[in-house]
């Protein structure tokens, strides 16, 4: 368990080092991933209609529900070390 989240951590940091800004469905893929592994399932209100990006942000995040905080980890780290190459 240590492993993941030393890992995990180690994810987080790496994502800024990106030499160039990741496309929006990445970066929502992103999202998603750090809220499912942070938080767990989706809570609060959905935004309006007009708030496209918190719309945007809380259906990506909505569509993970019910999947593990440890593989949503696994998730996040499995992207980013793609997007580094």
């Amino acid at each position: 368990m240590t492993e993941l989240n030393d890992a995990f951590e180690k994810a987080l940091k790496d994502v800024k080092t990106l030499k160039e800004k990741p496309d929006n469905q990445t970066l929502l893929q992103l999202y998603s991933y750090y809220k499912q592994a942070t938080d767990g399932d989706v809570s609060g209100d959905k935004p309006g209609f007009f708030d496209f990006v918190g719309l945007s942000k809380y259906e990506a995040w909505e569509k993970l529900q019910g999947m593990d905080q440890d593989e949503a980890k696994q998730k996040y780290i499995d992207k980013v070390n793609r997007l580094l190459g």
